[in-house]
C-alpha cells in the first residue's frame, strides 16, 4: 500500500474519512482496494490544487461519493478516485492495470480519453471528442456514469471559473450531459445539471423563478401536506406498504415552460406533484381510479408510461387533476421497482445487484448508443455527429406503435419516414407510403403518441428513397440511412449531382477559375476532406455526406489567398447587335438599342444604382439586369453561346431610383444584437423588406436582410453604420442562385 503524508493539507478535510466509514459499513465493497486507490490518488495529486485553492484530491473523492450514493459498484468507485491520475500525473495505465484490474484500467482510460468537449470551438474537434465519448460508453456504460458525476461536481464548483468558461461549460452541460443523464434515467443528476446550467446561462430568469417559488413556498407546503393526507386517508386503509411523497418542479422544468414555451407561471399545471408508490402494477391502476374519483382529471393530461415505458426504462402513471378550489397538480403512481429505476435508471442495475454482476440484461436498453455510433460510421461528415446527438438526445419523445403493437420512440416532430427507418433500414428504403390509424397520410406527416402507423412498401426493382426525403426527416438516424443508400446504390448519379452542386456553390460565392485551375482547386478541397480523388468527393457531396455550405468559409479563404486574380474586374464586353442605339431611360436604366422594355433586376446579384450592369434578353419575359461581375454573366458575353441576347446597359444618373439589396451581417451571438441592428437601420431611415437571423458555428450569428438603397455609395454608408453595432465584424453582399 502506498503511504501518504497528509501534513501539507491539515486545514482541509477532503471528505474521504467519513466516506470510507460508509464504505466499510457496506458488505459489497473491497475496502482494501478502495483505500489503496485513494492513497494512490492522494499521492499523485499531492502538489495539485483546484482553481478554488483546495487540494485537487477533494474532486475525485467528491465524484466517488456521488457514485456511491447512486449505488455503483467497486470498480466504479475505484475508477472515480483514479479518473484524473493518468491524465494529470506521472502514473500510466499499465500501472493501474497491474495494481488494480483490467476493468478499472478500462474505466480510467475511457474517462481519460474523453477530455474536454469544447462547445463553440472547431466543429471537427468537438465531433471527435464526442465520438470518443460514445465509443467509450458503448464499451462500458460505467464510463459515462463516472463522467456525469465528474461533470456534476465541476458544475457544483463552477463559481471559481471565469464568466465565459461558466457559460461554455453550462451550455455544454445542457446540450450534451443532461440529455445523456436523461437517456440513462438518472433523474437526480439530470435535474441538478439542468438547474446549475440555467443558473449560469440565465441568472436573471433563475432568480425570478426562485422568487416565484419562494413566494409560494409556505402556501405550497401547506397545500401538498393537505393533499397527501387526503390521498393517504383513502388509500392506506385498503393497501399495504404505500408511500406518498410530494415535490416541487425543478427550476429548469419551469424555465422551459415559461421562457421557451412562452407560458405564464400560473399556466404550469405540474409545479406541484404527488408521488404514490405501491407494491404491484394492479395497485397502480387501482390508485389511479381512486384519485380520479377524488379529484377532477384534466382532459389530455393522462400518460401511461407503464404500458409504454420510455426508452430510459422509466415507468409510471401520470395524471393532472384539479382540487375543488381549482388548483391543478400532478399525480405520479408507480411500484417500488419502477421507483428505483426512475431515480437511478441504468445505475439501478448496479445499486440493487451489487455482487451479482450488475450489467446483465441492459444491452437492449442502450440500443440508442449503438445506433448513434452506427450512424456515425456511415457518415463522411464528422461535424454532423454533433448536431445529430444534440437533436436526438434533447428532443421530447413521442411513442408510436406498429400494427403488431411494437412501440417505437421518436423525437417529437418525427415523420412517418423517420418511423419507417426506426423499424429497419430496409423498411425505410422500400417505403412508398404510410397509413396512420388506418388512413393514408402524406410522407411529411408528423406522428403523435398513441398512433398506429403502418408503412407501405414496394419490392419494385430500383425503388428507393428520394433525395427530397433528406429535407423531410428529422432524426439523424433516418438521414444517415438515406445517405448510406444513395452512397451505395447511386454512385454515378451522386457524382453528377455533387459536381453540379459544387459548381453552383463556387459560382454563388464568386469563385472563378480557369478550366485547368478549377480541377486543381477542387482536388485540393477533396484532399483536405481526406478523399482519394475528386469523384469520391463529388459522390459524397451528391448523397449529402458533405455539405458545401459548411466548407465554404475555408474554401473562400483559400481562394482569396492563393487563387484569386489580382484584377477581378471583368473586361467590358463589346457586343455587336442589330438594335438601334437609344438613350431612353427605363426604370432608371438605359438599355442599348431597346425602348420601353419590361426590366427586372436579377435576384442572383441584386444590382444597385452606380454599379456596372449588363442586360440579358429573356424570351417572352423581358430584360433581366445583372451586375457585370455576377456569377451568371460570362467573362466575355460576346463569346457566349447566345451573344445576341446580352445587351449593354447603364444607370441613368439623372433618374433617382431605389433598388433592393440583400446583405449578410456577421456578428458575435449575444443577447439583443439583432435588435441593435434593426434599431440602427430604423435610425438611418433604411427600409427593411425582410430579415432572417440564425446562429452559426463558433458562437456567431448571421443576419440576412433585404433593404432598399439608392446607390452603391448608399449601401457602403449602411455597411459602415452597421459595423458600429457592438459585435458586428463583417458585412457582405448576398445573392441567391
Amino acid at each position: 500500500m502506498i503511504e501518504t503524508d497528509k501534513e501539507y493539507d491539515m486545514d482541509y478535510d477532503d471528505g474521504f474519512d467519513s466516506f470510507f466509514e460508509e464504505i466499510k459499513a457496506s458488505k459489497y465493497y473491497d475496502v482494501d482496494k478502495i483505500e489503496k486507490a485513494y492513497n494512490l490518488a492522494f499521492s499523485a495529486h499531492k502538489n495539485q490544487r483546484r482553481r478554488s485553492g483546495e487540494p485537487y484530491i477533494m474532486h475525485p473523492v467528491a465524484v466517488a461519493k456521488i457514485l456511491f450514493k447512486l449505488g455503483m459498484d467497486n470498480e466504479c468507485i475505484i475508477g472515480a478516485l483514479l479518473h484524473d491520475v493518468v491524465e494529470d500525473t506521472e502514473y500510466n495505465l499499465d500501472y493501474i492495470k497491474a495494481e488494480f484490474s483490467d476493468d478499472v484500467a478500462l474505466l480510467v482510460d475511457g474517462v481519460t480519453k474523453l477530455g474536454q468537449i469544447p462547445l463553440s470551438s472547431r466543429e471537427e474537434v468537438q465531433a471527435e471528442n464526442i465520438r470518443k465519448m460514445f465509443i467509450a460508453m458503448n464499451e462500458d456504460i460505467r464510463v459515462i456514469i463516472i463522467k456525469l458525476c465528474d461533470r456534476l461536481h465541476n458544475m457544483r464548483t463552477l463559481e471559481h471559473m471565469p464568466p465565459h468558461k461558466q457559460r461554455e461549460k453550462s451550455l455544454e452541460t445542457l446540450e450534451i450531459y443532461a440529455p445523456i443523464a436523461h437517456r440513462l434515467g438518472i433523474r437526480p443528476i439530470k435535474e441538478e445539471l439542468e438547474d446549475l446550467a440555467i443558473f449560469y446561462l440565465d441568472p436573471i430568469a433563475y432568480k425570478e423563478i426562485e422568487k416565484n417559488l419562494s413566494m409560494k413556498k409556505e402556501q405550497g407546503e401547506k397545500f401538498l401536506k393537505e393533499i397527501t393526507e387526503q390521498i393517504g386517508d383513502k388509500i392506506t386503509p385498503i393497501m399495504d406498504n404505500v408511500k406518498i411523497f410530494s415535490r416541487v418542479k425543478s427550476v429548469h422544468g419551469i424555465f422551459r415552460k415559461v421562457y421557451i414555451k412562452g407560458k405564464n407561471f400560473e399556466q404550469i399545471f405540474d409545479i406541484y406533484a404527488v408521488r404514490i408508490i405501491v407494491d404491484s402494477m394492479i395497485d397502480c391502476y387501482n390508485v389511479l381510479g381512486i384519485v380520479h374519483d377524488m379529484f377532477q382529471p384534466l382532459p389530455g393530461r393522462f400518460k401511461d408510461y407503464i404500458s409504454m415505458p420510455k426508452p430510459n426504462m422509466y415507468q409510471s402513471l401520470h395524471t393532472t387533476v384539479l382540487t375543488k378550489s381549482g388548483v391543478p397538480f400532478e399525480i405520479q403512481i408507480r411500484t417500488w421497482d419502477m421507483h428505483r429505476t426512475a431515480e437511478f435508471g441504468i445505475a439501478a442495475h448496479w445499486k440493487y445487484k451489487l455482487g451479482k454482476g450488475g450489467k446483465d440484461g441492459i444491452d437492449d436498453r442502450l440500443e440508442w448508443i449503438h445506433r448513434i455510433i452506427e450512424n456515425d460510421n456511415e457518415s463522411d461528415n464528422p461535424e454532423e455527429l454533433v448536431s445529430t446527438i444534440k437533436g436526438d438526445l434533447s428532443a421530447e419523445e413521442v411513442f408510436v406503435m406498429t400494427p403488431k403493437g411494437d412501440v417505437k420512440s421518436l423525437p417529437k416532430g418525427a415523420t412517418v419516414i423517420d418511423f419507417a427507418y426506426a423499424i429497419h433500414s430496409a423498411v425505410g428504403n422500400k417505403m412508398v407510403g404510410a397509413k396512420v390509424n388506418g388512413r393514408i397520410v402524406n410522407l411529411d406527416y408528423k406522428v403523435k403518441t398513441g398512433e398506429i402507423v403502418e408503412i407501405l412498401t414496394s419490392n419494385q426493382q430500383g425503388k428507393g428513397p428520394s433525395r427530397a426525403w433528406l429535407n423531410i426527416v428529422t432524426t439523424g438516424e433516418s438521414r444517415s440511412k438515406i445517405r448510406a443508400w444513395f452512397k451505395k446504390e447511386k454512385r454515378d448519379e451522386n457524382i453528377i449531382q455533387g459536381r453540379t452542386e459544387v459548381e453552383r456553390e463556387l459560382k454563388r460565392n464568386f469563385i472563378r477559375l480557369e478550366a485547368g485551375d478549377y480541377e486543381k482547386f477542387v482536388a485540393k478541397i477533396a484532399d483536405r476532406q481526406h478523399f482519394e480523388n475528386i469523384d469520391d468527393f463529388y459522390a459524397a457531396v451528391g448523397y449529402g455526406g458533405i455539405q458545401m455550405t459548411r466548407l465554404m468559409p475555408g474554401i473562400k479563404d483559400d481562394y482569396n489567398r492563393n487563387w484569386k486574380p489580382k484584377d477581378t474586374q471583368p473586361p467590358k464586353p463589346v457586343i455587336q447587335n442589330d438594335f438601334k442605339e437609344t438613350q431612353k431611360s427605363t426604370n432608371g436604366i438605359v438599355v442599348e438599342g431597346i425602348d420601353n422594355c419590361l426590366v427586372k433586376m436579377a435576384k442572383c446579384c441584386s444590382p444597385i444604382p452606380g454599379e456596372e450592369i449588363i442586360g440579358f434578353i429573356n424570351r417572352g419575359t423581358g430584360l433581366t439586369i445583372h451586375r457585370r461581375d455576377c456569377v451568371n454573366v460570362p467573362l466575355d458575353p460576346a463569346l457566349s453561346p447566345e451573344p445576341a441576347r446580352w445587351v449593354n446597359a447603364h444607370w441613368d444618373g439623372s433618374v433617382k431610383v431605389e433598388a433592393r439589396s440583400t446583405i449578410d451581417v456577421y456578428a458575435i451571438d449575444r443577447d439583443g444584437v439583432v435588435l441593435d441592428i434593426t434599431t440602427k437601420m430604423a435610425g438611418a431611415h433604411v427600409k427593411i423588406h425582410s430579415i432572417n437571423a440564425r446562429p452559426i458555428n463558433e458562437g456567431n450569428c448571421l443576419t440576412t436582410m433585404t433593404i432598399s438603397v439608392n446607390s452603391r455609395e448608399h449601401l457602403e454608408s449602411v455597411s459602415k453604420l452597421l459595423k458600429k453595432v457592438d459585435g458586428v465584424y463583417h458585412i457582405e453582399r448576398s445573392g441567391n442562385i
